[in-house]
């Protein structure tokens, strides 16, 4: 099969684009036809090494977790799905070798859901990460309840984009914080953009007096400080970016493969709740380029690598 692949630690530089043996469908896998896989932060982070104390990693080692595609052969012990059916998944395992830049991924059922159908493979496999990061810091680490004033950072980003509409949908008044770029696409999300730079937090300040009740960062750092800043006197804390977040006393989140989860948001695509946004495509062989553009940002809305 035609895939990426990288043999040593390193940057866009050290993908590959060639044939590698199809994976083996083990009984608790699930052969996929990729027909797109989404570009995220962690991918080329992986890459560089950073997560190499937790993450060991098999050379070659095929990148990407996100992927949407059809399934071409259940394992024998997965009866949930049948040959031809449209899935999206965060194909995550607990190494790094077999991801989803390829025309195949054998991806343990447990981190496969059925595509929405009202959205093309591009924008499904932008959803899975984002999309359950989001879900899961709202719902099971800051359990926001309907009313509560929730601040969001980077809200015009991958996660703050699912974070902002999530929120929305739980009855949430949503404060985004943004660049000023990106001010009208959160306005749009249904959230109050506040600017980053000088006055942020007094500024957040102005909207919530008494401060707000749960607080998302996503980025770490003095944003994480300046979320702690402005909680409420009994708010809470999530960050997926900054481990300090524990020692004050907040969750910190990485995101874990979760059927149920991934299901339901599915289902809320359907229904029209959440939106995703392709920023842009490249063809797998130009992987190297997708994974450039993601580092350097600025983009509004996710990059998609095409498979086939």
């Amino acid at each position: 099969m035609k895939a990426i692949s990288y043999r040593r630690y390193g940057g866009p530089e050290v993908l590959e684009y060639g044939e590698l043996p199809e994976p083996k469908v083990g009984p608790d896998k699930v052969l996929v036809k990729v027909r797109a896989a989404a570009v995220n932060p962690v991918d080329w982070k992986c890459q560089a090494g950073y997560l190499d104390t937790v993450l060991p990693a098999y050379f070659p080692v095929i990148p990407g977790w996100d992927m949407s595609g059809v399934v071409v052969q259940p394992g024998v012990a997965v009866p949930e799905f049948a040959a031809g059916d449209e899935v999206m998944g965060y194909v995550r395992e607990d190494v790094l070798c077999h991801g989803t830049f390829a025309e195949y991924v054998a991806a343990p059922v447990r981190t496969l859901a059925r595509k929405p159908r009202n959205l093309g493979f591009e924008e499904a496999a932008a959803l899975p990460l984002a999309g359950l990061t989001a879900y899961q810091v709202l719902h099971r680490a800051l359990r926001v309840r309907e009313g509560e004033t929730v601040l969001v950072h980077t809200a015009a980003g991958g996660v703050g984009a699912m974070a902002v509409q999530l929120a929305r949908h739980a009855g949430c008044r949503v404060i985004g914080a943004v660049r000023e770029a990106a001010a009208d696409r959160v306005r749009e999300l249904g959230a109050e953009p506040v600017l980053y730079g000088d006055r942020f937090t007094a500024r957040v300040r102005e909207l919530a007096p008494h401060g707000v009740h749960a607080a998302v960062d996503t980025l770490g750092g003095q944003a994480l400080r300046d979320a702690a800043n402005v909680l409420a006197p009994e708010g809470r804390l999530a960050s997926v970016a900054d481990g300090e977040v524990l020692g004050m006393g907040g969750h910190y989140v990485f995101v874990r493969p979760d059927p149920a989860d991934l299901t339901a948001l599915a289902a809320l695509a359907e229904e029209g709740v959440l939106t995703v946004r392709v920023a842009g495509t490249f063809p797998l062989e130009r992987a190297a380029d997708a994974q450039r553009a993601n580092r350097e940002g600025g983009l509004r809305g996710k990059v998609v690598v095409t498979v086939g």
